[in-house]
């Protein structure tokens, strides 16, 4: 592939002459095969170049400038572009040729490849993480349902400690019964009356009457 460089060797401008010459320059540092094909002096070279320009990249006259740089046939682009490639170090690129081994831009370029090689392997490694991380909320909640039934199986022998003591059965399986205290009351209401009727109380006949039974007073 040949770069082509379109210039205008008789221009009156300083400035398209500093700029022509700065892009041969730097491609004569790099040691890139370029043609020149001036345009002031061959109009076939001029009417080439304003047609093959892209009409984005055209001024708003419509007319391009020189320095304009192509690769065969493909547009590479004007200085300020060639200018920015080279603050990025990406001339090649720009030209559309392979760096040379050794160079700053195949460096520059061997990094970005291992960057990217490394950023899928990160991605594809947290995918992996990420699906193998889906199982284990599912063991959490395995766990969780374990811990729930132990939870109630202790729960309800705290419930059997607490129970009454009035619930529980003797040996044969029956309750027991609880004391009778009414039939206690009446054994010792019994035992007052008994008393009392064993008390002999003598009364005087003149009296109409007899005092009631008492158990703590004795006429005699």
């Amino acid at each position: 592939m040949v770069i082509k460089v379109f210039l205008a060797t008789s221009s009156g401008s300083t400035a398209i002459k500093k700029k022509q010459q700065d892009v041969v320059g730097f491609l004569e540092a790099l040691k890139v095969d370029y043609t020149q094909l001036d345009i002031a002096c061959n109009e076939e070279n001029r009417k080439w170049m304003r047609q093959n320009v892209p009409e984005e990249k055209k001024p708003s006259n419509g007319i391009p400038l020189p320095p304009q740089i192509f690769n065969e046939e493909s547009y590479c682009g004007d200085y300020e572009t060639f200018f920015d490639a080279k603050e990025d170090n990406s001339v090649y690129a720009f030209l559309g040729l392979a760096p040379p081994p050794g160079s700053k831009e195949a460096l520059q370029a061997d990094e970005e490849e291992h960057i990217m090689e490394n950023g899928t392997h990160i991605e594809e490694t947290t995918e992996e993480g990420t699906q193998d991380e889906s199982i284990v909320p599912e063991v959490d909640r395995n766990g969780d349902v374990h811990g729930d039934q132990e939870d109630t199986e202790e729960g309800e022998g705290l419930e059997e400690e607490m129970e009454p003591e009035g619930n529980e059965t003797t040996e044969g399986g029956e309750d027991e019964e609880p004391e009778d205290t009414g039939h206690a009351e009446e054994d010792e209401e019994q035992e007052e009356e008994d008393l009392r009727s064993e008390v002999i109380v003598h009364w005087p006949s003149s009296l109409s009457a007899a005092p009631k039974k008492t158990s703590h007073l004795v006429w005699v």
